[in-house]
């Protein structure tokens, strides 16, 4: 069976800026990118806020051009998806229907992703209209009314954000009351542009024909009556799930699934697993956070290696 020095898995920003990293360190890494290599910001059209684009980039360019660049310093980068790890000894065993590949060190940079309505809408809709990021697309929303679906802290955060963009937000819960801290309903509450429609749920988005959202379609679940409300984005504020199914029983989680790593580090609960990007960060959630991470990790992995003779 085939040794790698490293192992990374997953092909967002965090992955691939590690496959540049120790690829550019010749300990030749391989990639696995998964059967929609990219990440979460395939799913963005335009990416405004990754440094050193000043007119900004489309998602699926940025993630090629990287991609590209780790391949250009040596990283093997193959769009398989592993279905199986065993981290109970070293080298780690990684497992994908056409191959099986030993690791001395692994970098999991699985990402999250971003729990959805469930709407058929929803897979039309996605970056023409409808975000799951506040922070990444609330700038092209300037003026317009928006809803916020969701109502944790990351849904009165975005709430706030979207208003200095948006002339309204509404923020739409399915509970009459929100779970969000006291600290951020109370601000949620104190902005004038932010409204709010209680118990009630999105039943369509709608603008599928139009491509590009128009308004949603909502239900009261006391009544029962439906309306339907203009609005030009949709947020969808209800949570992101980190995808460490593989990893869950072999790596340290927080109450939230995601990889515990040790602070100001990369390094998981086991040696030589290292986390990077969205699989272990549920504060931040961009791509160049995602991307700092994963030079750290690459830089983690090498000493790692280095300390063991392994160069």
């Amino acid at each position: 069976m085939e040794t790698r020095n490293v192992v990374i898995v997953g092909s967002g920003p965090a992955g691939l800026t590690a496959g540049m990293y120790t690829g550019r360190a010749n300990l030749s890494p391989l990639l696995f990118a998964g059967s929609q290599p990219g990440g979460q910001l395939t799913l963005t059209t335009d990416v405004e806020n990754y440094p050193g684009f000043v007119e900004g980039i489309m998602g699926p360019e940025l993630m090629d051009v990287m991609r590209r660049q780790a391949e250009r310093f040596g990283a093997e980068v193959v769009d398989d998806d592993v279905i199986g790890v065993d981290l109970s000894q070293r080298p780690f065993t990684v497992k994908t229907a056409e191959r099986t590949v030993r690791g001395r060190a692994l970098i999991v940079s699985t990402g999250a992703s971003a729990k959805m309505l469930g709407l058929p809408a929803e897979q039309k809709l996605l970056g023409r209209g409808l975000s799951t990021c506040a922070t990444c697309d609330g700038f092209f929303f300037k003026g317009q009314e928006l809803l916020v679906v969701g109502g944790g802290d990351s849904a009165m955060e975005e709430a706030i954000f979207l208003t200095k963009f948006a002339s309204r937000v509404t923020v739409l819960h399915r509970r009459d009351t929100l779970r969000a801290s006291m600290i951020m309903q109370e601000r949620a509450r104190a902005n004038p542009k932010i409204a709010w429609i209680w118990s009630s749920t999105v039943e369509d988005i709608l603008g599928a024909a139009e491509g590009r959202v128009t308004g949603v379609r909502l239900r009261s679940l006391v009544t029962g009556e439906t309306q339907e409300l203009a609005v030009g984005g949709v947020f969808v504020a209800i949570g992101h799930t980190p995808n460490t199914q593989l990893f869950a029983a072999s790596l340290k989680t927080d109450e939230g699934g995601y990889l515990v790593t040790e602070p100001g580090s990369s390094q998981t609960s086991l040696p030589g697993v290292f986390a990077a990007g969205d699989v272990a960060d549920h504060v931040y959630r961009q791509a160049v956070t995602a991307a700092g991470t994963g030079c750290m990790a690459a830089i983690d992995a090498e000493r790692f290696l280095a300390a063991e003779g392994h160069h």
